[in-house]
C-alpha cells in the first residue's frame, strides 16, 4: 500500500508539472513571438500563485510572506530607518501581466503587471535621528493598493542570485492605516489617519522611491529562493532542439 501511495503521488506531481509546462510549450526563445507567448502563459498559470509548484520547490505567492525588510534614508544623526517585519501580501491571483520583454543575452526580463487590488499587512519599526534627538516607534500597518500597475525587472547572471527591481507606475487609490503612529494618542492618530488617506497623492511622489526599495528588497529574497534552481531550460527549449 505504501508503494502504491508513493507511485500515485509521483504521478500526480508529474501531471501537475506537465500541465504547468504545457502553458509554455510553444514559447521558443530563438523565434519571434516568444515574449507574447510567455506573457500569455504567465496569465494562464495564475492559479499556481495560490498552490505553488511543489515539484519545482516554488512556494505559493498568494499570499506570500516576508520576514523582514529594511530601508534607510539620510546620513548619521540626520535620517531614519524603516523596518517592516512579518509582512503578508495578497492580490497576485487576480493580477495580469500586460507586457513582457526579454533580454536573454543579458539574462534579464522586464514585465508590467496590473493588480485590481493588492493588500499588505505587517509590523513596522521606525528609528529616526535628527541632530541630538532620536525617535523610535513601532506598531502594525495595513496597506491596500487599488488598480496598481508596477514594472518588474528580473536579472539572473550566471552563478549569481536572482535580483529584482520593482517600479510602481501608478495607483488609483490607497488606504494606509498605522497603529501607534503618535505613541498611542488615539484622537490625534485618527485625525492624522484621515489626512494621510485623503491627501496621499502629493506625498506619493516623495514616498514612491521608498516603496520601490522596500518591495524590491523583499522580492529579491523571494524570487531568489523560488527560482535560483528553477529549470528554465527544461521549459523553454529552442525550436531546433525539439524538432
Amino acid at each position: 500500500m505504501q508503494l502504491r501511495a508513493f507511485l500515485i503521488v509521483l504521478l500526480l506531481r508529474a501531471s501537475v508539472a506537465a500541465n504547468f509546462e504545457d502553458n509554455f510549450k510553444n514559447c521558443y526563445p530563438n523565434m519571434s513571438g516568444f515574449d507574447v507567448c510567455v506573457r500569455e502563459g504567465l496569465n494562464a498559470i495564475r492559479g499556481y500563485f495560490k498552490s505553488g509548484l511543489p515539484q519545482y520547490n516554488v512556494l505559493p505567492f498568494d499570499p506570500f510572506f516576508v520576514k523582514e525588510i529594511t530601508a534607510s534614508r539620510g546620513v548619521p544623526n540626520f535620517g531614519f530607518t524603516l523596518i517592516l517585519r512579518n509582512v503578508t501580501e495578497t492580490g497576485w491571483f487576480t493580477s495580469k501581466v500586460t507586457k513582457f520583454v526579454s533580454d536573454l543575452k543579458n539574462y534579464k526580463v522586464v514585465y508590467t503587471q496590473s493588480f485590481p487590488a493588492k493588500m499588505l499587512t505587517g509590523n513596522y519599526e521606525f528609528k529616526g535621528a535628527f541632530f541630538s534627538s532620536t525617535i523610535t516607534n513601532r506598531g502594525k500597518f495595513t496597506l491596500d493598493l487599488y488598480d496598481l500597475i508596477q514594472m518588474t525587472t528580473v536579472t539572473k547572471l550566471p552563478g549569481q542570485k536572482v535580483r529584482t527591481q520593482m517600479d510602481v507606475q501608478s495607483i488609483r487609490d490607497l488606504k494606509l492605516h498605522i497603529t501607534n503612529l503618535l505613541f498611542g494618542k488615539k484622537f490625534l492618530e485618527n485625525i492624522l489617519d484621515k489626512i494621510i488617506n485623503n491627501t496621499w497623492q502629493p506625498s506619493f511622489v516623495i514616498t514612491r522611491g521608498l516603496i520601490n526599495e522596500l518591495v524590491s528588497t523583499g522580492f529579491t529574497e523571494i524570487f531568489d529562493n523560488a527560482f535560483r534552481n528553477f529549470p528554465f531550460e527544461q521549459i523553454f527549449k529552442s525550436k531546433s532542439s525539439i524538432s
